[in-house]
């Protein structure tokens, strides 16, 4: 398991619009990564809005912000074009940034269990390392809270 001043494992990962990007290539400015299970589900719908509204106040604050899930880059564009998002969407069809970042976890559901992306936001400070989890995100609140933090750094 990760903790706070970990390094943040760094990954590159295609994103929609079709470029990639490297954790690596964004030293020297905070980085929120918020893994989330789906696109199109009710409440990661809500959050990639939430991020998506707000995308404005964390660049004033000099943070780049990166949704995380395992569905492809065609999947994120459909999902960001009938949502009206602006958040970047990161692809990890592979699952190998999920594992690294330990967000890939057994879920039980209706008694049936299965291998799922567990909704966790990530802080990275401006050297790479791990500022702030939050695991287990609830979504209401949630976005507000991670740029309060972003302010009191």
């Amino acid at each position: 398991m990760l903790s706070p001043s970990d390094l943040a494992p760094d990954f590159t990962l295609p994103r929609d619009g079709g470029s990639e990007v490297s954790l690596s290539s964004l030293k020297g400015q905070t980085v929120v990564l918020f893994f989330y299970p789906r696109d199109d589900t009710p409440g990661c719908t809500k959050e990639s809005i939430g991020f998506s509204e707000h995308l404005q106040s964390f660049a004033d604050l000099g943070a780049a912000v990166f949704g995380i899930s395992k569905d492809t880059v065609a999947k994120h564009e459909k999902f960001a074009t009938k949502h009206g998002l602006t958040v970047p969407l990161l692809s990890d069809a592979d699952s190998d940034t999920c594992e690294r970042y330990g967000v890939w976890v057994e879920k039980n559901m209706y008694g049936r269990k299965n291998m799922g992306i567990q909704r966790a936001t990530f802080l990275i400070d401006a050297e790479g390392k791990i500022a702030k989890i939050w695991p287990k995100v609830k979504v209401p609140g949630h976005v507000d809270e991670v740029l309060d933090t972003i302010k009191s750094l």
